[in-house]
């Protein structure tokens, strides 16, 4: 689905990530950690086409050509849920969610529509008349997931996934991404919650000023507390 290898970028002269080696496979859960200010959104904005390689390759479903635009990278197959969730506020519910829809690719999975994309939100069948800015940060978050499920991705990309959500909205929320795995969505997932995305994630990938310091499985990670506290503890 996705490889990075010896990925460098940064922004104008700066360098943020040196050598960044990271790897997706078809159908797996992949997260990516690391305290504030390590690299992990200066790595998605990398994999979205909203940065310049300055030295690598990243391959995307078998395709190495660069450079790409980030319109011809998302209609490839990426959904990205950004951090901070970008909804436009003016438009509702529905509105945000018909407004991404794009065919799922033929011979794919089951394809997300308008309304299975509500049968996995119930919270917003309520709400399909209301602006996005009159949603709360949960909402905001099912239907940044919602709209990026609506262009039928290949591979669903999530930049802090429950930041700043209430206890019982990051449950639901973790609830939609094992769902989600269990249908067979290929996923690349940031966010701080160890216990969930050790639960949730197949393989980890650790950042640390810019480069991978650590990867592993769930049992390894969750075996080794020095990795933690070094790397992840605050």
């Amino acid at each position: 689905m996705l490889k990075l290898e010896n990925v460098e970028a940064g922004y104008g002269a700066g360098r943020v990530l040196f050598g960044v080696d990271l790897e997706v496979m078809p159908g797996s859960c992949v997260s990516l950690m690391g305290r504030n200010g390590m690299g992990k959104t200066t790595t998605i904005r990398t994999i979205m086409g909203q940065l310049a390689l300055k030295a690598g390759r990243i391959t995307r479903f078998g395709d190495s050509n660069v450079p790409r635009d980030v319109h011809d990278i998302a209609r490839a197959g990426i959904g990205l849920v950004p951090e901070g969730r970008q909804i436009f506020s003016n438009l509702s519910v529905e509105e945000n969610l018909r407004t991404f829809h794009r065919p799922a690719a033929s011979g794919g999975a089951a394809e997300w529509t308008y309304d299975r994309v509500l049968d996995l939100f119930p919270r917003l069948r309520e709400r399909v008349d209301h602006a996005g800015s009159h949603l709360s940060g949960g909402e905001q978050q099912m239907l940044a997931i919602g709209r990026a499920l609506m262009t039928n991705p290949r591979l669903l990309i999530l930049d802090e996934a429950t930041e700043g959500l209430a206890p019982i909205i990051r449950t639901q929320i973790w609830d939609c991404l094992a769902t989600l795995k269990t249908t067979g969505q290929s996923i690349l997932i940031v966010d701080k919650n160890i216990a969930a995305l050790t639960r949730l994630a197949d393989q980890h990938f650790i950042l640390e000023k810019g480069k991978i310091v650590w990867r592993g499985d769930s049992v390894a990670l969750s075996g080794d507390a020095s990795v933690k506290s070094r790397y992840l503890g605050v």
